[in-house]
């Protein structure tokens, strides 16, 4: 399974769309357990896969150093926002499986949304480029994405291209009209599928993790639950010691599993209710987010409007099925590749 640990809850941006650190009526700034607790926790799980996570975990460089001489995992994972990757040791980069660094597209929209920092995320992104063992630009997309043209961008620099929607966990004041945003983006999504068949037809593969992890669930294995893992194989540990479903709302009752005093192998699940389990895209989608289906933020229609960009982009990549698979029969591609991700590297799959 999956452990995401925040090694703080303290952040050093303040970007539009998240505000910074963790308030303190979520969870306290630093972890209050041991690190011996949470090995005898984590090493319950026979085959473990760690992700630093925060705030910005890279604040606490010293924690995850520790982590991971401490506990055996199959992988280390980290997430951050890139400011601080100069300080992380080489010999601790080769180990981490996967990093992925939170950086929006182009120049002017990360600076937009996260403050003049794009100059200085990519200038630790090329110097650690060569210790990496798979780097991932995570996106949020927000009403100054052109998705089209930001992940082209970020694919020239990265292995893989994630994104999630800004929506339902935002306040909706950060959108001027995201209905009309939501036709664009789904405009844009047609353009970089057909972009990515063309790639393809050409021999090369490029890394568009929702693309990629959308026909993993149709060439290869159906997703029963959202592809994050959230409350079924994968659970989040709070600075103070709580075992939560997903990560990114912790202070939500339902979302509290546990406590690493418990055994992980007996934690309960937490499961996708309807419309969702019902839904003809479940297979494919799973739900999509656990915390979009439990919560309506944004009410019905702010949920439907985010379902259908789900949707758009799924009968996208049904399009495009056959002639993958025939690229793959030709020996244009390798089957192989298209199997992706190899194991849960926190990226959600459906933005």
């Amino acid at each position: 399974m999956l452990y995401i640990i925040f090694l703080t809850a303290r952040c050093n941006l303040a970007c539009k769309y998240c505000g910074g650190s963790i308030d303190e009526t979520v969870m306290p700034p630093e972890p209050t357990y041991s690190i011996q607790q949470l090995r005898s926790f984590i090493e319950s799980d026979p085959n473990p896969s760690i992700a630093f996570y925060g705030g910005e975990p890279l604040l606490r460089v010293d924690l995850m150093e520790k982590i991971m001489d401490s506990i055996n995992a199959e992988h280390y994972i980290l997430q951050t926002n890139g400011l601080l990757l100069d300080r992380v040791k080489p010999e601790y980069l080769q180990r981490l499986s996967t990093i992925l660094v939170s950086i929006d597209g182009v120049k002017e929209v990360t600076n937009f949304y996260k403050g003049q920092v794009y100059d200085r995320i990519m200038k630790n992104v090329h110097a650690i480029r060569k210790y990496c063992r798979e780097l991932i630009a995570r996106m949020v997309a927000c009403e100054k994405t052109d998705i089209f043209r930001d992940v082209t961008h970020l694919l020239n620099h990265f292995d893989y291209v994630h994104w999630q929607l800004n929506a339902v966990w935002s306040p909706p004041k950060l959108w001027s009209d995201f209905s009309a945003w939501v036709k664009s983006y789904n405009s844009g999504i047609s353009k970089l599928a057909s972009f990515w068949l063309k790639r393809m037809e050409n021999g090369f593969i490029e890394g568009i993790v929702p693309f990629l992890g959308v026909l993993k669930a149709m060439l290869f294995e159906p997703n029963t639950s959202p592809p994050c893992g959230a409350g079924v194989n994968s659970f989040a540990i709070t600075t103070d010691g709580r075992v939560v479903a997903c990560p990114i709302c912790a202070e939500f009752e339902w979302n509290v599993l546990g406590t690493i005093e418990d055994c992980p192998l007996s934690l309960p699940k937490v499961e996708i209710e309807e419309p969702c389990k019902s839904c003809e895209y479940s297979h494919i989608c799973g739900g999509r987010c656990l915390f979009f289906n439990r919560e309506r933020l944004w009410g019905n229609e702010g949920f439907e409007l985010v379902c259908s960009t789900a949707k758009h982009l799924i009968n996208e990549i049904a399009r495009l099925k056959p002639k993958i698979q025939e690229l793959a029969r030709d020996g244009i591609i390798s089957k192989e590749e298209l199997y992706y991700p190899k194991y849960n590297n926190t990226t959600e799959i459906i933005p």
